[in-house]
């Protein structure tokens, strides 16, 4: 199975979280912050791999570390989980409705990477959760990860919506790059090597 497990420790979170792209069973995130709990288990459960995420952050401050550390760790997971990256389709493209909102997200799994974030009109907050975090968050995966990321809100009202929709695009966009296909001989690239 391609599956990986790391933790991070700093003076401002520590973070353990188990990645799992073949085995969808379980999902179980524990950050403190509630709706990026809300986030990630919509991103995992759409996207059809295992997620286990424990955090504990100086949240007392606010949540940012929490976020950037478990995005920062999310994606050095899917990169060491992905190995040499043989079969894999390599991109992945979704739009997801919600409600008033439709999100879109299309990425490459290409070693290199890059984010795209066309979100405008956010209120401040989502209940605690400071909505310009959902940036930070997608900027520290793709990095880490290396990954080519596009992310957009093409319309919508209401925050939780749309936030909510980019989540749920990135896991169904992801979960298509992941997917082994047999019909790609070695790697999905016609210079016969994906970046590390």
């Amino acid at each position: 199975m391609r599956e990986a497990t790391k933790q991070r420790k700093t003076f401002e979170t520590e973070v353990n979280i188990t990645v799992n792209l073949d085995n969808p069973e379980r999902v179980e995130i524990n950050t403190g912050v509630g709706f990026f709990d809300h986030m990630l288990t919509l991103f995992a459960r759409h996207g059809r791999f295992g997620l286990i995420v424990k955090a504990n952050g100086d949240l007392e401050v606010d949540s940012h570390h929490t976020v950037e550390d478990v995005g920062i760790v999310i994606g050095q997971l899917i990169k060491e989980a992905l190995g040499d990256k043989q079969q894999i389709n390599r991109y992945g493209t979704a739009y997801v409705p919600m409600d008033d909102a439709l999100g879109f997200v299309s990425l490459d799994i290409s070693g290199r990477p890059y984010l795209v974030y066309d979100v405008d009109d956010l209120t401040q907050k989502v209940g605690t959760f400071d909505t310009e975090l959902v940036r930070e968050f997608l900027q520290s995966f793709s990095t880490h990860a290396g990954i080519t990321l596009h992310a957009r809100v093409l319309y919508g009202v209401n925050t939780h919506h749309k936030i909510e929709a980019i989540f749920k695009a990135l896991g169904r966009a992801l979960g298509e790059a992941i997917t082994i296909n047999p019909e790609i001989k070695g790697v999905n690239s016609t210079k016969g090597v994906i970046e590390n």
